[in-house]
């Protein structure tokens, strides 16, 4: 049985279709999230935020995992203009594949 008050927070990730984003959850509030802008096949991600109060949490590294992921199990490549999403993406080669300028020539 666990305690309620050690229980581990549960981060989610939603894609947000409707605002063209993917928005990060810390049990139910918003954390944060990273926009994108669609192109033919391509995602690219333009915009991260991580609410300041959620801030050293582990957040932004769950919510570039997540969106990264969901993006590639949708058949479609990616663009980081976003300097945390290009940075995530710089500690994390097994995406290359699917990543212009990495392991897909623009």
């Amino acid at each position: 049985m666990t305690d309620a008050t050690t229980a581990e927070p549960q981060r989610r990730v939603v894609r947000n279709a409707d605002k063209n984003r993917y928005d990060v959850f810390l049990d139910d509030e918003l954390a944060g999230f990273a926009e994108y802008v669609e192109r033919d096949n391509d995602t690219d991600f333009v915009h991260t935020e991580i609410d300041d109060a959620f801030a050293g949490k582990g957040l932004g590294g769950v919510l570039a995992r997540e969106a990264v992921e969901d993006v590639i199990a949708r058949g479609r490549i990616i663009t980081a203009h976003c300097p945390f999403i290009r940075g995530w993406l710089d500690k994390h080669p097994q995406y290359d594949a699917h990543v212009v300028g990495k392991g897909i020539t623009p």
